[in-house]
């Protein structure tokens, strides 16, 4: 049992990730991203291709990362400039079309320019005994890695100009016109910030299992799951949910079978929903 949980809290720190890129841009400008796990996916190519072609992991992970960012900037750009000139349930709407598209377009020409391609960084070293589990080093530096990562954005968003900027917009875009900020630079950052998250994702995750390219559709429904449970554009409902909804999952699969884990964890999420629809820290509206 506690190596069940043990993995689930790793398995849980990247659903929280993973959940965190998509409430962040939700949160801030109503738009859901139904290619985050397509982002995510190019991410992890890159970073494989990369390596293949001899540059060190470390270097390659990083343009992976740059990657991700590039493409949340491309959507912003391209695709997502009429769902800006909307507003509410249309503009929630089209952003699920319009980046819906993107996901099939990016994974149909991934399936059939790289379709046996999959990232797995193996990394070395002496499994290391946590609470009598003796854990892969992969799981260890992927959480201590996601950990890191949380905690640049719990400092970024709660003691930054930036991250003031971002929740100002977030709580009344009107009022932050008024004093100077501009909310679709700020979209632009965070969707920006959500593909360098994506890119994390891909990376941390190939560390315990590979990320091959028809992954992209599996990471964007695991994340809304979580988000939708957490609270939309609530992050820390994100991580709280990432982390229950990951050991729900990880114990369900070592007694039951991964199978009937994945409707445990639908399960779990709709009993969640139904109890508090806003989700775990989300606000009634």
């Amino acid at each position: 049992m506690t190596a069940s949980i043990l993995d689930g809290i790793v398995l849980g720190l990247q659903f929280g990730l993973l959940a965190a890129g998509l409430t962040l841009v939700y949160g801030l400008g109503g738009v859901l991203n139904l290619a985050y796990g397509q982002i995510a996916v190019v991410s992890g190519l890159v970073t494989l291709l990369t390596m293949e072609a001899g540059l060190p992991a470390v270097p390659a992970a990083l343009l992976g990362l740059v990657t991700g960012g590039v493409l949340g900037l491309v959507l912003d750009m391209t695709i997502l400039q009429p769902v800006y000139r909307r507003s509410g349930e249309a503009r929630v709407l089209l952003s699920l079309l319009l980046t819906l598209g993107a996901a099939f377009v990016i994974d149909g020409y991934l399936n059939w320019r790289y379709p046996l391609k999959g990232l797995n960084l193996r990394i070395s070293g002496e499994p290391l005994v946590i609470f009598g589990v003796r854990m892969r080093m992969g799981s260890v530096v992927a959480s201590i890695i996601t950990l890191v990562v949380i905690g640049v954005l719990y400092w970024l968003f709660r003691y930054t100009r930036l991250g003031r900027a971002v929740r100002s917009v977030i709580q009344d875009e009107e009022g932050s016109r008024l004093v100077g900020i501009d909310p679709q630079v700020m979209m632009r950052l965070i969707l920006v910030l959500s593909g360098v998250l994506a890119g994390v994702v891909a990376i941390t995750r190939s560390m315990v299992a590979p990320v091959n390219v028809r992954a992209g559709f599996s990471l964007t429904v695991l994340g809304l799951i979580v988000t939708v449970v957490g609270g939309l554009g609530s992050i820390s409902g994100a991580f709280l949910a990432g982390l229950v909804l990951g050991i729900i999952n990880s114990v369900a699969s070592s007694y039951i079978g991964t199978f009937l884990s994945l409707i445990i964890l639908l399960v779990a999420a709709a009993v969640t929903i139904v109890i508090r629809p806003a989700g775990l820290l989300g606000v009634r509206e």
